[in-house]
């Protein structure tokens, strides 16, 4: 969906504020987040497709008034909710426990193997690599027009690259299709393409100049040959 998620290319946001030595972590609780991901994608609350597009749901004024791991924390609460009807009174429950006693440490570790995994995917990550049965539609070197559609549901296609023409540089392969992995229809593999647009195609005139390319991974069912009426 086209959403307030969706903000490349968009301006009025302000600068973006590069920290000085930022650190990994803001908060305690960050740490926690961090984790939860991947204990709820391996319990089976979620894929990462799911995980995204929950994101996307959250309304525009809390999406930019909160930090980047509320944002997680926001859909890992909406899927186990989803699962376990206990769930929101015992998060209310140790909530008021908190508030009480802010310092209160967090509960400890106990399954060690859990742990271990996370770490071992924290590092390494899942590959979303996927045998395809069928030839890729496009070669390196192609031009390609991106498709205008806005889907009303979790997508990789930005915004900002809709309608707009440009040529393939690299095939990845076959990779686990978002669009219908967030929507339960399964991984519905497809060929990858990386593709690169001039910033002046992309932002208008005057931005960038004649070296100045913007590079993205588009799904096969997202793209077409342009014809010369696409072309710009």
């Amino acid at each position: 969906m086209k959403g307030i998620h969706d903000v490349g290319g968009s301006d009025g946001y302000g600068p973006v504020v590069i920290e000085t030595d930022e650190q990994i972590w803001h908060a305690e609780w960050e740490k926690a987040v961090f984790s939860f991901f991947t204990q709820g994608a391996v319990a089976g609350f979620f894929n990462l497709d799911e995980f995204r597009s929950e994101i996307e749901r959250m309304s525009p004024a809390d999406y930019l008034l909160t930090p980047y791991y509320a944002h997680w924390f926001h859909s890992i609460e909406h899927y186990i909710a989803r699962s376990d009807d206990s769930f929101e009174a015992e998060m209310d429950r140790r909530t008021q426990e908190y508030l009480a006693d802010r310092d209160k440490p967090l509960p400890p570790n106990v399954n060690h193997e859990l742990a271990d995994l996370i770490g071992e995917l924290a590092y390494a990550g899942a590959p979303t690599h996927r045998d395809v049965d069928t030839e890729p539609l496009f070669a390196v070197g192609d031009r390609v027009l991106v498709s205008s559609t806005v889907p009303f549901h979790h997508t990789r296609k930005a915004g900002y690259v809709q309608g707009k023409v440009g040529e393939v540089v690299l095939h990845h392969g076959g990779h686990v299709f978002p669009d219908a992995n967030a929507e339960g229809r399964g991984e519905e593999p497809h060929h990858v393409y990386g593709v690169r647009f001039r910033a002046s195609d992309l932002f208008g005139d005057g931005i960038g100049d004649a070296k100045t390319w913007n590079t993205i991974d588009l799904w096969e069912p997202y793209l077409s040959h342009a014809t010369s009426e696409g072309l710009k």
